[in-house]
């Protein structure tokens, strides 16, 4: 899985943010394998003038093989918490949308 990661003029970007984010994205996407084949990260301060706040953002977006991308937004007052937010969130889409995929409605779950 590839993973990109973007910053708006108010974060400063580098190998260690990048490294985190990769890390948190694989921590909770790697079940996935090779379903997933990108994952952008894009990072902002919605809030920079502004001393407190909920004013981090983390956007995920993911790109599925044969699947339309799909994304997730989390704001927070860290961007830890902001990147953590969105990798849980995404998590859970990724689990919702392939288990549709899995097991179509009116069909019974395979045990």
């Amino acid at each position: 899985m590839q993973v990109q990661v973007n910053t708006d003029k108010n974060i400063e970007g580098g190998e260690r943010l990048t490294h985190y984010v990769k890390t948190a994205i694989d921590t909770r996407l790697h079940r996935f394998g090779a379903q997933i084949t990108r994952v952008e990260a894009h990072l902002s301060d919605e809030s920079s003038h502004k001393s407190q706040g909920d004013g981090k953002k983390c956007v995920l977006e993911a790109r599925a093989a044969g699947l339309q991308p799909v994304a997730v937004t989390h704001f927070a007052a860290t961007l830890d918490q902001a990147i953590n937010g969105a990798a849980e969130k995404l998590e859970r889409l990724l689990d919702s949308t392939f288990g549709q995929l899995n097991n179509p409605k009116g069909l019974p779950a395979s045990d």
